[in-house]
């Protein structure tokens, strides 16, 4: 790859900052970088590569000469500044909701549906979070045995609300231990000791926007509008890695030990299954990880016809979840 000019519209947020870090580690060819935030941002410094870069206010000017526009600013920047991006000749990879499901925006995960970011015209959507570590680990046994129908129950870490998500479990965490009183601020309940089984608004159906969302990026990444999917999404006192467990229905048989050979030929995975040993994914280990771990992988004992799995899967959320999987898609645009 040649070297490229590269943006990051709210460079000092969670998922900002571990963009930049992405972009570092993975050593992507990065010509020019400029860091944009809002106004209160203004003047900071951030690292990248040895090098000290000051923080730019966020202007529809900024994008003169951008190559790629990683932007997490939140949905209505995103809508505010695609038009100046896309007029500019940059690409956007936006991690809001903001076009995931336009039709004319290809939502794409990089081990699920590469071939999608053929079809954009200026604008690149990042999945959510959930369904990002969620697919990663159930396309492959899709592709090979064609998935009928997906049950979730997510275990969401506070990460998934920013910044201030992980704060105030922190705080929290030393107000309870301390006896002193709680204030939630960044969740409806109290989070630490806790779990709150909603994520995002309720809609009229009784699904929350979060659920949703697992629901119609799951048809749109794998192609498929029938595909029956249901979500139960909870917010739990973990930090930073979100985890899963899913039921899985097949249109064939497929056995644990298929399964586990699919998944350990798959990129983006690593199988953690061995109960004997007490291996099995925990957020604990997928913290800081690329990969999203895989395990407990079981026929479902509730069929007698072989065609139902449980597995678990545990995925970093600010990693693979959001800015890993931006950068891959910065990669794949100028690979295919």
């Amino acid at each position: 790859m040649a070297g490229y000019n590269v943006a990051i519209a709210g460079a000092t947020g969670a998922v900002g900052i571990e963009m930049l870090k992405t972009l570092e580690q993975r050593n992507f060819p990065v010509k020019k970088l400029k860091l944009l935030a809002s106004k209160r941002s203004v003047g900071k410094k951030l690292t990248f590569k040895g090098e000290e870069i000051t923080v730019e206010e966020l202007t529809h000017d900024s994008f003169e000469n951008i190559d790629i526009a990683l932007f997490s600013a939140g949905g209505g920047i995103s809508k505010e500044f695609a038009p100046s991006v896309v007029k500019a000749g940059a690409v956007m990879i936006d991690n809001s909701s903001a076009f995931r499901m336009d039709d004319d925006v290809p939502l794409v995960v990089p081990e699920v549906n590469p071939e999608d970011v053929k079809n954009h015209k200026g604008i690149i959507a990042n999945p959510n979070c959930s369904t990002i570590i969620m697919l990663v680990a159930v396309a492959p046994l899709h592709r090979a045995k064609k998935l009928r129908r997906l049950v979730a129950a997510t275990y969401q870490a506070t990460s998934g609300a920013g910044a201030k998500g992980m704060a105030e479990l922190e705080l929290q965490t030393q107000q309870l231990l301390n006896n002193e009183p709680i204030a939630p601020e960044a969740f409806a309940h109290r989070i630490a000791f806790n779990l709150i089984p909603h994520i995002d608004v309720f809609q009229d159906n009784g699904y929350t926007k979060e659920e949703l969302k697992m629901l119609f990026e799951t048809r749109k990444m794998l192609h498929d509008d029938d595909l029956m999917v249901s979500c139960t999404c909870v917010r739990v006192p973990v930090l930073r890695a979100h985890s899963e467990a899913l039921n899985l229905e097949f249109e064939e048989a497929i056995t644990p030990e298929e399964a586990r050979a699919i998944l350990e030929a798959a990129p983006g995975i690593k199988v953690v299954d061995n109960p004997a040993e007490l291996l099995y994914p925990m957020p604990i280990d997928a913290t800081d990880q690329d990969d999203i771990l895989v395990g407990r992988v079981r026929q479902d004992c509730s069929r007698n016809d072989g065609r139902g799995l449980d597995i678990f899967v545990s995925g970093d959320q600010i990693l693979k979840g959001a800015a890993l999987n931006a950068v891959q898609i910065a990669e794949l645009i100028y690979s295919i």
